[in-house]
């Protein structure tokens, strides 16, 4: 990822223009009767706001179903308040079942229900659902970033800097603590750029280039991977006669070569991974763990014994400030009050984090917008045209305007390249240091492939 040396042309948008004009023709041609409605759109002041949120649910690989989650209770919560000027939200959820095809069949689907945007959603297959929704002219907005195409389509509005983001504050907060790296990453499309990212946070301190290991993003044991990410970041693992760690374990077993550090970024998988990894290294202290947040929670530090359990002392890289910071009050409280006894919804989920903003954003939107008509045009222009969006302090404000562009190569729509550092103490995960880091020219940095 390097500095384009000038802004960015303004060609996607023209073409993204001309491409919503011929979708409108073509839609109503042969999806609504009597052609008198324009896809994505909320005509009286009183019609709902239609909106669609997916996210995987039931695979065997990553799985996000506190986001679907989330947006049908901020609806209720909005609708129990008048709605949006007074219009209802209505949120309708998709399941893309981690395939391609199934993305593609929740955009198609966005589009037949005349949806006004997508927003808060998980999907790694931005090739398939982003073509749909740029034919129809709906935006997308707050996506997890996950996916390359979320951070370039003149459509998508992302309220974070996505994977790119967390692993260079990953490389420059180990850069300090860690000679040597492991970097266990999904071997998948996604997951491939992930080390040359880590790699240009790392050249801030004294760390060697990371060691790149892939593993399977649907393992359910990952003994093998963790063993080579041990050994790479310079610690002999325990039980290599095949005894438990239980029993083959101690401090004294593990030697290292410098200071060791294994970072992971599995998704929900991490959990697996973790589990293998810490009965490789038994009670040795000579690897640090590390990871991003929305692959490593409060909960899994809860079950792993908390101050006196492995991840004490670990270090995480986050979008947005910590669990228990107040500024995630108001999100509690909707949960508390309209979801409390639905255990999908982990507040401390970045997920579920990434969904309450990109909520937040629309209900700006709309606002901004008034009585008039509420149309996936008339959202993406306002968004475009400068439109500012306060999330209270959980990230900065965003603002998605040309000039507001981190201007990286890679992820032209990229505008908040801030992340936290947070660490494990006393079994909690807290602030390792105050504020947001802005990690955007570590990403400039990042050599194009």
């Amino acid at each position: 990822m390097t500095m384009t040396g000038r802004r960015r042309s303004s060609s996607p948008r023209a073409l993204g223009t001309a491409a919503l004009t011929a979708a409108v023709t073509a839609v109503c041609t042969s999806l609504i009767s009597g052609c008198g409605v324009i896809p994505g759109t909320s005509g009286d002041s009183d019609d709902p706001v239609v909106v669609m949120t997916w996210a995987p649910e039931g695979t065997e690989a990553t799985n996000m179903p506190g986001m679907p989650a989330m947006a049908k209770t901020y609806a209720q919560w909005i609708n129990s308040k008048g709605g949006i000027n007074g219009r209802p939200l209505k949120v309708l959820t998709c399941n893309d079942h981690n395939d391609s095809i199934s993305a593609g069949t929740c955009a198609r689907e966005a589009v037949k229900e005349n949806v006004v945007a997508v927003v808060g959603s998980y999907s790694q297959h931005g090739r398939s659902f982003f073509a749909p929704l740029e034919a129809a002219g709906i935006p997308y907005i707050g996506g997890y970033g996950i996916s390359e195409q979320e951070f370039s389509s003149p459509f998508s509005f992302p309220v974070n800097g996505g994977q790119a983001a967390l692993l260079a504050g990953n490389g420059i907060q180990l850069a300090g603590e860690c000679e040597k790296v492991s970097l266990v990453r999904p071997d998948t499309v996604s997951g491939d750029t992930l080390q040359r990212i880590l790699n240009a946070g790392l050249t801030s301190g004294k760390a060697q280039k990371a060691s790149d290991i892939r593993a399977a993003e649907d393992a359910t044991d990952y003994t093998g991977t963790a063993r080579t990410a041990l050994e790479s970041a310079g610690s002999t693992p325990v039980g290599e006669d095949g005894s438990s760690a239980d029993t083959a374990g101690s401090a004294d077993s593990a030697s290292v070569s410098g200071k060791g550090c294994v970072t992971a970024a599995l998704g929900e998988r991490t959990e697996t991974f973790f589990d293998s990894y810490r009965r490789l290294l038994g009670d040795a202290d000579s690897v640090r763990f590390s990871s991003v947040l929305g692959s490593v929670d409060q909960s899994l530090v809860d079950r792993t014994g908390g101050g006196s359990g492995p991840l004490e002392g670990a270090f995480f890289t986050g979008w947005y400030p910590v669990a228990s910071d107040p500024r995630w009050d108001p999100m509690r409280k909707v949960i508390r009050d309209f979801a409390f006894k639905d255990n999908r919804i982990d507040p401390g989920d970045a997920g579920v984090q990434t969904t309450w903003i990109a909520y937040t954003a629309l209900t700006q939107v709309v606002e901004h917008l008034g009585n008039g008509e509420i149309t996936a045009r008339s959202v993406t222009s306002a968004l475009n045209k400068g439109l500012t969006v306060d999330t209270g302090g959980l990230t900065p404000e965003l603002n998605w305007s040309y000039e507001n562009a981190l201007g990286v190569q890679d992820l032209p729509r990229a505008i908040n390249a801030d992340v936290t550092f947070q660490v494990v103490r006393g079994g909690r995960l807290v602030s390792a240091r105050k504020g947001f880091v802005d990690v955007g020219k570590t990403l400039e940095s990042v050599p194009v492939a």
